[in-house]
């Protein structure tokens, strides 16, 4: 800023030193700077809160896509932001979400500090630093159903409503970034990744896999859905080809397959769960192969849904006539094909937790059908006690109330060192996430 002062004074300027005297040279240079101050000023953009402007690529889908834009950061570098979302607070990484309609590759998406998050529940609130960013869409599809409703969901696509690993959904790689959510700016992802199908499931000697559509479901729900089982045939199936057998019905989650019939023998160096598993699995396998078990034929089976992992085997204004296609269709198909006895006294269910709340229900509404059931800790049976909430009687179900103000109610607990699964309504346990939380973590997926 000083040099054409200078350079006047140095005669650089075609003036004589008599008529521009150094005060005048001192004044000029001083313009100078401040000129250049202000142009500089106005050059330069205030900073711009963080914002994830998420975009399709050019050669992409042709059509616009719906659905539920989620965008993950991690500080853990080992494995992708999206395979790092868990209830347990303790363990789980940063998401955030919102719903969008109409992405293409000539329309972006935004997600800014106005998406709820998880665990920290405003983009504001996240800490400057690195972090391993990751964006995915969970892809809806329009229904428009018979009862005259037309919504927008995500369905399943054989995974078990799992958005990190359902096939169709698109992501972005992960990137490492610094980010400051108050002057970060705009940041631009591109989801050019898409998750692919998961094969279908190969039979083996003992465990058939069969899937059918169903067309009470089909004409509900306005276009074509299916049912799925996997059949677990006894000993000398095969041999015997005029045998009929009794159906044991284990009515689960969304199973993958018989998860606790294995061949394989356990792994020594497996603990926990993972043990536990391994050691029944293949003592039922001997036991089922040698004589110790009734021949029998047992199911499990797979009711995929918009809106859950399953149905819970019964008929819903919402969800459609289940209940209906797994006693009118499915089960009877499944007799058919693997020559089950078909009749109530010889189909018996069986189900734990949330199999076991659908091994109570089923029975509850097809008691005809069914010639009896042993659920173990199944669901709740009513909102008595839903997680630690009772809905009829509780006026806030992610605060108790106390004397002196509102206390943070529970949702899942931890049992301490002892390697379990957690455990839900465990008061004397360590909690894990209270209830406002996981349904923040709920709102995201």
């Amino acid at each position: 800023g000083f040099e054409p002062a200078l350079a006047a004074l140095k005669g650089g300027f075609s003036m004589r030193l008599d008529t521009f005297t150094v005060h005048q040279a001192l004044a000029l240079a001083c313009a100078a700077v401040i000129t250049q101050s202000v142009v500089t000023a106005g050059c330069e953009r205030a900073p711009q809160p963080v914002q994830f402007r998420v975009s399709l690529p050019k050669s992409g889908t042709a059509v616009s896509l719906d659905g539920r834009l989620l965008v993950m950061l991690s500080r853990d570098p080992s494995r992708e932001p999206r395979l790092q979302i868990v209830q347990d607070v303790r363990r789980t990484q940063q998401i955030f979400g919102v719903n969008i309609d109409g992405l293409s590759p000539d329309r972006d998406a935004t997600l800014d500090a106005t998406a709820i998050g998880y665990p920290v529940t405003s983009l504001d609130d996240v800490p400057a630093g690195e972090y391993t960013v990751q964006a995915l869409l969970n892809v809806y599809e329009t229904f428009k159903r018979k009862d005259g409703h037309t919504i927008k969901a995500a369905m399943d696509q054989w995974e078990g409503q799992m958005w990190n690993i359902k096939p169709g959904n698109l992501y972005s790689e992960p990137r490492k970034m610094f980010i400051d959510p108050a002057s970060s700016g705009q940041i631009a992802i591109t989801l050019d990744k898409k998750i692919p199908p998961i094969p279908y499931p190969k039979d083996t000697k003992y465990v058939k896999y069969v899937r059918i559509e169903s067309k009470l479901l089909s004409e509900f729900w306005g276009r074509k859905f299916e049912l799925g089982a996997f059949v677990l045939v006894p000993d000398g199936f095969d041999a015997q080809p005029d045998a009929r057998y009794p159906l044991v019905i284990n009515p689960a989650h969304f199973p993958r397959d018989i998860s606790l019939f294995s061949m394989m023998l356990p792994d020594p160096t497996a603990t926990g769960i993972e043990r536990t598993n391994q050691d029944g699995g293949y003592t039922l396998y001997k036991d089922w192969t040698g004589g110790k078990v009734p021949r029998m034929i047992v199911m499990t089976f797979q009711h995929p849904t918009p809106f859950y992992d399953d149905s819970y085997g019964v008929n819903s204004a919402n969800n459609g006539p289940y209940g209906d296609a797994i006693t009118q269709e499915l089960i009877p198909y499944i007799e058919k094909r693997f020559r089950g006895i078909g009749q109530p006294w010889a189909r018996a269910l069986h189900g734990c937790s949330t199999g076991g709340w659908e091994a109570l229900g089923m029975q509850i509404f097809y008691p005809d059908f069914y010639g009896g059931t042993w659920a173990g800790a199944p669901s709740p049976i009513d909102f008595r006690a839903w997680r630690l909430v009772n809905i009829y009687q509780d006026r806030n179900a992610y605060w108790y109330s106390g004397p002196w103000g509102p206390i943070p109610r529970p949702s899942i607990a931890h049992p301490g060192p002892r390697e379990v699964l957690p455990a839900n309504r465990m008061e004397d346990g360590h909690v894990g996430m209270t209830m406002e939380q996981d349904k923040h973590l709920e709102l995201e997926n």
